[in-house]
């Protein structure tokens, strides 16, 4: 018990299995309420895959911003600003308004909208659209927090407020809590994110705000909720894949800056708007990059088998995150690349991916070559890769995988 006690452990993970305990009781709520329509399997198994590899690339990446906010504050900062109670209001609207300058410039320049663009893709909105940060947005993000140290705000102070600033912003992504129109005087409420989140024309580029409405009303971008929402992008991402929902958008400004010459007409491209970039690029790219299955009588009967996998990745991100002061380099690579690729054969499953196997035998040879590097016999790594080989060559496993495990079903037309 005391070896327990003096392990160094990251509490905050804690709040992972805590996201999904508000997940289940959103759920049950919504079924209660006969609504259970606001959740698509789907796209909330995308949203939380995102989130996972969110969550776990992060781990990599805080320490130094906040080694990065200690620098700043003790070498640059503008002024001296005391920790008393006043000063800790003064610092939530000061992060709210840095939050609604990061969030709108993210709508407005193509580079930024780019990592942006994730947390829009989900056509529905309830609380797993939360989870969908990418660690490229939680980056640009980090960078424009530089600016309240900068100020003079103690950092141990500006964690403290981003960690409340982030949990109210969860909440706020759900349609079982109606208007509250005395609210939205003042805060941005689940109703006034939601029409953030619609792609309504009325609704566009409305409600940057996290927690407060000030910064909304003085800039022009106010907008209440009149008409129910449609929720999603004006052109929707067809496809669920776990790479594509990150990097189409990167493609489409390279794409788009292929198509023009000069380092000016690219520099228009790349800091310029979404609603200048030329629409027909993305359909070009689907069509090139996407597996289109539209004429297929078969799909995966895979929920149980997709459902474990996604259990598994939660628990080693649980892991990850509570040991990773103790944990060896080797332990956090292997955890690492094994969730990733835990994550991308989710979307490989979403998609019904003709190369689904071998991403598994990729992960198997992991497994197993992690297991010999623990046990300190690594130089044997080929042997178990060439028995892997020959069972699959000899006795088909490929198709016992997509037969047994996978389990095909007929689609009734």
């Amino acid at each position: 018990m005391n070896t327990l006690l003096n392990l160094n452990i990251n509490y905050l993970a804690f709040a992972i299995p805590g996201f999904f305990i508000f997940l289940y009781l959103e759920y049950m709520l919504a079924v209660h309420l006969k609504r259970p329509d606001i959740f698509k399997y789907e796209s909330s198994i995308a949203n939380v895959s995102i989130g996972i590899a969110e969550r776990l690339l992060n781990l990599f990446i805080a320490g130094s911003f906040y080694s990065l906010f200690y620098w700043i504050y003790s070498h640059h900062a503008v002024f001296n600003i005391p920790n008393v109670w006043w000063v800790w209001v003064l610092l939530i609207m000061a992060t709210d308004l840095v939050w609604y300058w990061y969030h709108r410039l993210g709508h407005e320049v193509n580079f930024l909208w780019a990592a942006h663009i994730v947390h829009h893709q989900s056509e529905e909105f309830n609380l797993t659209v939360s989870a969908r940060i990418t660690v490229f947005q939680a980056i640009i993000r980090n960078v424009f927090w530089c600016v309240l140290p900068l100020a003079g705000f103690h950092p141990n102070m500006v964690i403290t407020i981003l960690v409340v600033h982030g949990a109210y912003s969860f909440f706020t992504h759900t349609q079982l809590i109606g208007q509250v129109k005395w609210l939205e005087n003042v805060l941005i409420t689940p109703s006034l994110h939601g029409i953030h989140h619609a792609s309504d024309e009325k609704y566009l580029d409305k409600n940057y705000g996290d927690v407060f409405v000030f910064w909304d009303k003085i800039f022009g971008t106010f907008q209440s909720e009149e008409e129910s929402p449609k929720y999603g992008l004006t052109h929707p991402v067809k496809s669920y894949s776990f790479l594509w929902q990150h990097f189409h958008y990167y493609l489409e400004l390279i794409e788009a800056c292929k198509r023009v010459s000069g380092y000016k007409e690219k520099a228009k491209i790349i800091f310029g708007g979404p609603a200048t970039l030329d629409q027909e690029i993305r359909p070009a790219l689907e069509q090139k990059y996407l597996q289109h299955k539209s004429s297929s009588r078969y799909r995966f009967k895979f929920k149980t088998y997709l459902n474990l996998q996604v259990i598994a990745a939660v628990v080693l991100l649980t892991v990850i995150t509570s040991l990773y002061a103790i944990l060896g380099t080797d332990d956090k690579l292997f955890i690492t690349l094994f969730i990733l690729l835990t994550l991308i054969n989710c979307g490989a499953l979403l998609e019904q991916r003709k190369w689904i196997f071998y991403l598994e035998c990729l992960r198997l040879i992991l497994l197993l070559s992690y297991g010999l590097w623990k046990f300190d016999i690594f130089e044997y790594v080929t042997l178990p890769v060439t028995l892997l080989i020959i069972l699959a060559y000899v006795f088909k496993i490929d198709s016992l995988y997509k037969n047994r495990v996978l389990r095909y079903e007929e689609i009734n037309s």
